[in-house]
């Protein structure tokens, strides 16, 4: 996310457009899946709203933790565990 603030003033909050405009187009819509039915994403989500994040950080911050899901699944090669995922 990109950041809009100058002082007090506090602008929207923006997608940002480093990176891999595919990973982010391939990664946009399960975040937002993510964060309906995913528990630890979800638990994700409700910490980060009570933070005051805008909607737009917090569907980065999803998109962002699935890709850590997917690296750690491909990395270790062992199937998806959620309760090691709410372990934090």
């Amino acid at each position: 996310p990109e950041l809009q603030d100058s002082g007090t003033f506090k602008g929207r909050t923006l997608i940002s457009k480093i990176g891999s405009a595919r990973l982010r187009a391939g990664l946009y819509m399960p975040g937002l899946v993510a964060l309906r039915h995913n528990e630890a994403i979800i638990a994700m989500k409700d910490r980060l709203k009570a933070n005051g994040k805008a909607p737009k950080q917090i569907i980065c911050a999803a998109m962002r933790k699935l890709l850590h899901f997917v690296y750690g699944v491909l990395k270790s090669g062992q199937p998806f565990d959620p309760k090691l995922a709410l372990a934090r």
